[in-house]
């Protein structure tokens, strides 16, 4: 036991070496960083400033942008920097915080995935009924359940990982902190944990699946059923855009679980995981920005508000 070394530092390998790239993969990094900033900001602005969305439907796409803004500042400033400094290191607490964060907003991202999947199933196929079901009450209710179930799940498996010391490595090959990475430098107890856990955890995100499957089904059913084509052109309007988040949350949530861990650092690794990382909080509100009406709507009004008005009074 005194010759073991016991890990408090971590090496997060990049795909070069060369300073160049490096500072390259930084300003990238940046520039995708700042981009989804921007967007999820001002979906949260216009949805908070806007009476006019003050409906249950934005209140969670307000939640969504807002977990996806906190999703990406987990892991792209610390590589951001260590690109463009050229430091590899990262701590045991900071690594810890990454993973702990990390699975936090996946899953409560999810979680409201289903919410938002059972908030246009009423509205569409029950819509009478919706007033008395979605109450602002029911809305906070559930936003709230969503962010603790989140915490709970991310807190079962961050203590698990990290609940025994580090001794077989300290070389992560990715640029941040991620599970597949942690386990294979685990210990042999801690992979057996983990690996029950992550067991158990497909099956979760497997029914919250076919939930939001078969609601959608029931909503894209009734919508055809519609005599309006105004009607018709609406609900797709407004469930299209939640149905494409879905399909690209699953996609890159499969790809970060189902893929072979790397042993080494690679461009293919390097690229998957800025797939699965960056691109869902990056696209969210892109989607949202250009499929959603009211929204656009919204930021037309908010653009009138604040630049049309002053320069009116200016010249007045």
């Amino acid at each position: 036991m005194g010759n073991i070394t016991i890990i408090t530092e971590f090496l997060l390998m990049d795909i070069s070496s060369s300073q160049a790239l490096q500072v390259l993969q930084g300003l990238l990094f940046l520039m995708i960083y700042l981009g989804t900033l921007a967007g999820n900001l001002l979906t949260i602005i216009v949805i908070v400033t806007d009476p006019r969305l003050h409906f249950p439907m934005y209140f969670f796409i307000g939640n969504l942008s807002f977990i996806d803004l906190c999703s990406i500042s987990v892991s792209v400033p610390k590589s951001t920097v260590n690109s463009l400094t050229g430091r590899k290191s990262i701590s045991l607490k900071e690594c810890a915080a990454q993973i702990f964060l990390y699975i936090f907003f996946a899953s409560t991202e999810l979680a409201f995935l289903v919410l938002m999947s059972y908030d246009r199933f009423i509205a569409i196929c029950h819509p009478l009924y919706y007033g008395l079901t979605v109450t602002p009450h029911v809305c906070a209710q559930a936003a709230g359940g969503s962010w603790v179930s989140g915490l709970l799940f991310s807190a079962i498996h961050t203590v698990t990982m990290f609940r025994l010391p580090f001794t077989k490595s300290n070389v992560i090959h990715q640029y941040f902190c991620e599970v597949p990475q942690i386990l294979r430098i685990s210990s042999s107890d801690v992979q057996l944990s983990e690996s029950i856990l992550l067991a158990i955890s497909p099956g979760i995100v497997l029914v919250c699946f076919a939930f939001m499957f078969m609601s959608y089904i029931k909503i894209f059913s009734s919508v055809l059923q519609m005599r309006s084509a105004e009607a018709r052109n609406k609900a797709v309007s407004t469930c299209t855009p939640q149905l494409a988040i879905i399909l690209l949350f699953v996609i890159s949530r499969l790809i970060a679980a189902l893929g072979p861990i790397a042993n080494k650092a690679s461009l293919k690794n390097f690229l998957t995981a800025m797939f699965y990382n960056m691109l869902p909080p990056l696209i969210n509100p892109l989607i949202y920005s250009l499929r959603n009406r009211e929204i656009k709507s919204a930021i037309g009004r908010m653009y009138k508000r604040c630049f049309e008005f002053p320069s009116k009074v200016l010249f007045d």
